[in-house]
């Protein structure tokens, strides 16, 4: 099994608390790590911007991937959120065998037409 790290950038820790709050609960991400304020600097609009952020790092099977950035974009008060994934290659295999207990396997598609059509 694949594993992936996320590094999501919010305004306010409230939202970073808010968005890892609900990743937890719908079992998207195993673990989450809120850390900040931290300082970015990037383009937006064509300007150089700067500003104070928080940054939540999340743990997750590579296969839920796709379905947390999704949720992230529908959550995020950013028009253009930052969420992207990055490979966990190796790890402790207690601590990876815990991150696949503690999220859902995702759902596969068969199973979705079934829930459609039933």
């Amino acid at each position: 099994m694949k594993f992936v790290l996320l590094y999501i950038t919010t305004a306010h820790r409230a939202e970073a608390r808010r968005l890892g709050q609900t990743l937890l609960r719908e079992r998207l991400v195993a673990c989450v790590n809120l850390l900040g304020p931290v300082e970015s600097h990037y383009w937006w609009q064509g300007q150089l911007e700067n500003s104070r952020e928080w940054l939540l790092l999340a743990k997750t099977r590579a296969t839920l991937a796709a379905a947390v950035i999704k949720r992230v974009k529908a959550l995020h008060s950013y028009t253009t959120p930052c969420v992207v994934t990055l490979p966990l290659a190796k790890g402790n295999p207690a601590f990876l065998t815990w991150l696949a207990a503690e999220t859902r396997p995702p759902v596969s598609r068969a199973a979705r037409r079934a829930v459609r059509s039933g």
